[in-house]
């Protein structure tokens, strides 16, 4: 159900790139855009991963007798996955995330926080969880929502200087409405773009519970490290990685309208969608 939904959104936010690209630019604008944009993500596809665990400081776990190395080898044989490099952020605020572009290349990271708050068995469970979205190719996923996404912003910055210094390839249309599209658009191909992200979260959790064999360990992982990212700022952290995280490193600044605008469903959610997973 939850790829259904996901390919659905992808398609939902193609047809809104090209409904955009037909009112601005016609064809060659919204080629022009998708490319200009696609550049830019096919160079975070390939290269992103290098950078986000630089970026935390990641330092890599080679030792194979630790006990998360352990785990990892365990479970990605269980998941028929290659076995993926292992890495340690050195942060006190626990959470994980995964990355690299295909299962060949997998990355899991975990703070020090989270293997020293959690028990093994919910430790297990996370790595679990990371794995999924490498089976799952959620980063590729993740990408080509991005790239769409970003595609639909960069035609519609185009559409708003259109309207503001009088440019008529809109077919036409007002100025005014020209600038109303040009805003709601980018925000709409947004919301898409975050429940894309939501959707993936609610599979890899499913997938990680029957891979462990019970859901139970996941949902007292996810509450000890919501609790945990409410009362600290994961450091170094950005907007723009915020999705790769098991927990949104932001979930103690969320305000009104967090389950419109974030990359992650609310806690609560996930841990009832768990009690429904069939082992």
């Amino acid at each position: 159900m939850e790829v259904i939904k996901t390919t659905a959104l992808l398609v939902l936010l193609s047809v809104l790139l090209v409904s955009l690209g037909g009112y601005f630019g016609g064809a060659n604008g919204t080629l022009i855009a998708l490319l200009l944009v696609g550049g830019m993500n096919f160079y975070a596809y390939f290269y992103s991963d290098k950078h986000v665990l630089k970026h935390y400081q990641a330092v890599e776990l080679t030792d194979s007798r630790h006990f998360v190395y352990k785990m990892v080898e365990e479970l990605a044989f269980k998941a028929k996955l290659p076995m993926p490099k292992v890495y340690i952020i050195p942060q006190n605020i626990p959470n994980a995330f995964a990355t690299g572009r295909n299962p060949e290349n997998g990355v899991v990271a975990v703070t020090q926080g989270l293997i020293d708050l959690l028990n093994p068995e919910e430790v297990k469970s996370v790595i679990a969880h990371e794995l999924a979205h490498i089976r799952h190719y959620d980063i590729l996923t993740g990408t080509i929502a991005a790239t769409i996404a970003g595609a639909i912003a960069a035609v519609a910055n185009m559409m708003k200087f259109g309207a503001i210094f009088g440019n008529n390839s809109g077919r036409g249309m007002h100025p005014a409405v020209m600038i109303v599209l040009a805003i709601i658009l980018p925000l709409a191909a947004m919301i898409i773009q975050m429940t894309v992200s939501r959707s993936r979260e609610y599979a890899a959790d499913a997938a990680a519970a029957k891979l462990v064999g019970t859901p139970l360990h996941l949902q007292n992982a996810l509450r000890k490290l919501d609790n945990y990212a409410r009362r600290g700022d994961l450091r170094n952290a950005t907007q723009e990685t915020a999705h790769m995280f098991i927990i949104n490193p932001f979930a103690g600044h969320d305000i009104s309208f967090r389950e419109l605008f974030s990359t992650h469903p609310s806690t609560t959610k996930r841990i009832e969608r768990l009690s429904q997973v069939k082992i």
